[in-house]
C-alpha cells in the first residue's frame, strides 16, 4: 500500500515557520508566517517525523519491531504472524500460509514469483532514442577498456547522467548489467565519448534482452550462499537464499591492494560482512543459519583466512579485514573453494564473452 500525503501525517517537535505559499496569502496578514504543526514535504525533519508516527501506531497495535531492520514491524497471534516492512511511505504486509489452510484462495505465484522492468526498459529505450540500434548480446565488450580518456571529444553531460540514472535503477532487477552501468558511473563527472559508446552498447542490449529479470522460487531452500571475486581494483558480491540472488554489489576497490591474494581476500570479508547482517535480520523472520558457505575461487585468499600466520602477502592487509578469520573460527561461515568457471560473482567483476555470460545469467548454485 502507498500512504496519501504520508509526510503531513507526521508531527513536528521543533518551532517551525513558513512563508505564505503563493496565490494563498492571507489579504488581511500578508506580512505573517505560518506556525507548522505537522510536517511537510521538502522540511528535513518530515521523515523523521512520519517514521515516528507510524512506529508509534505500530507499537500501540502490538506489532514488534525487528531487531536489526528498524523499518520491519511483526505481529504474532496464535499460529499467524503479520509482516509489516516500511520504505518512507511504501509499506508491503506479508502473512503466513495459515489462512491459505483456513479458506480456499486462489494465489497467484504458486511456482515463484518473477520481478522485471520490461516496460521501464522500453521506455527508456525510446526516452534515449535507442529504438533503431543494432542488438548486441552482452552489455559489454571483452576488449573494452574505459579510462578518464582526457583527450576523447567531451559529450553532453547532463545527457549521460541522465542515461547513467535510468541504468542505475534497472540495475535494480538486471544484476547483469550492473558491472558495466557501475563501471561507466565512474565517469559522469567528466564524460567523453568512448564513454558514451559503452553507454550505448548497454542499452543495445537491453533491447536484445527487455523481458530479463529475476526469479524467486516459491519452495526454494531456506540456505544462505554468498560468492566473492575479485579483478583488478573491482570487487564483486552476491548472496543466494536458497536459488535465488537477493543482494549482489559491483564496485570499486576503496583501498589498494598489492597482491590478488590481499585483494580477493579483503572482497571476501566485505561479503561476509553483508551475509552476517542479512542473516541477523532474516533472524527475525525466524530463520537460523548455521555455517553460512563463502565461495571463492582464491585457494591462497582461503588460506590466509584459515591459517593466522603472518607473511609477506597479508601483512598489507587492514586489521579490521581480519574479521573474516574470526568469523571462520567462530564456525559463522565456511569457505569454499569454487572453480572459476562456476564463480557467479565474476559477472559483477569484468565483461564475458557471450558463453560464460549466459550461463552465469542463469547459473544456480
Amino acid at each position: 500500500m502507498d500512504v496519501k500525503s504520508a509526510f503531513p501525517n507526521g508531527f513536528i517537535e521543533e518551532e517551525v515557520y513558513v512563508r505564505q505559499p503563493p496565490g494563498f496569502e492571507s489579504a488581511r496578514f500578508p506580512d505573517r508566517v505560518y506556525k507548522l504543526r505537522k510536517a511537510l514535504y521538502g522540511l528535513k525533519q518530515a521523515p523523521r517525523a512520519w517514521y515516528a508516527r507510524l512506529k508509534s501506531f505500530l507499537l500501540k497495535s502490538r506489532f514488534v519491531m525487528g531487531s536489526v531492520d528498524k523499518t520491519l514491524f511483526l505481529l504474532s497471534r496464535g499460529g499467524d504472524t503479520l509482516i509489516v516492512q516500511i520504505y518512507v511511505d511504501d509499506i508491503i504486509f506479508g502473512g503466513s500460509e495459515q489462512i491459505s489452510r483456513e479458506f480456499e484462495m486462489s494465489l497467484m505465484g504458486l511456482e515463484g514469483t518473477f520481478v522485471h522492468q520490461a516496460k521501464y526498459t522500453r521506455d527508456i529505450l525510446k526516452k534515449f532514442n535507442i529504438v533503431d540500434s543494432k542488438p548486441m548480446t552482452t552489455p559489454m565488450s571483452t576488449n573494452t577498456v574505459l579510462d578518464a580518456d582526457e583527450d576523447g571529444e567531451a559529450v553532453d553531460q547532463k545527457e549521460f547522467r541522465g542515461m547513467i540514472g535510468s541504468l542505475l535503477y534497472l540495475t535494480a532487477t538486471r544484476p547483469d548489467i550492473q558491472f558495466a552501468v557501475c563501471l561507466c558511473a565512474r565517469y559522469q563527472a567528466s564524460p567523453r565519448t568512448s564513454h558514451r559508446q559503452a553507454v550505448k552498447r548497454i542499452f543495445s542490449y537491453l533491447k536484445f534482452t527487455p523481458e530479463l529479470g529475476l526469479w524467486y522460487y516459491s519452495e526454494s531452500s531456506q540456505m544462505l550462499t554468498m560468492l566473492a571475486a575479485v579483478r583488478k581494483s573491482t570487487f564483486g558480491t552476491c548472496q543466494l537464499l536458497g536459488t535465488s540472488l537477493v543482494s549482489w554489489s559491483s564496485r570499486k576497490q576503496a583501498s589498494v591492494s598489492l597482491s590478488t591474494t590481499e585483494a580477493e581476500y579483503i572482497a571476501a570479508a566485505s561479503c561476509c560482512s553483508q551475509v552476517l547482517w542479512m542473516k541477523a535480520t532474516l533472524s527475525d523472520f525466524g530463520l537460523r543459519f548455521g555455517k553460512i558457505p563463502l565461495l571463492v575461487d582464491s585457494t591462497s585468499a582461503i588460506s590466509v583466512a584459515k591459517n593466522p600466520v603472518l607473511h609477506s602477502r597479508t601483512k598489507h592487509i587492514d586489521v579490521r579485514f581480519h574479521f573474516l578469520r574470526d568469523h571462520y573460527e567462530k564456525g559463522d561461515i565456511d569457505l569454499v573453494h569454487v572453480a572459476s568457471e562456476n564463480q557467479l560473482a565474476d559477472i559483477f567483476t569484468k565483461p564475458l564473452e557471450f558463453g560464460a555470460f549466459v550461463r552465469l545469467r542463469v547459473f544456480k548454485v
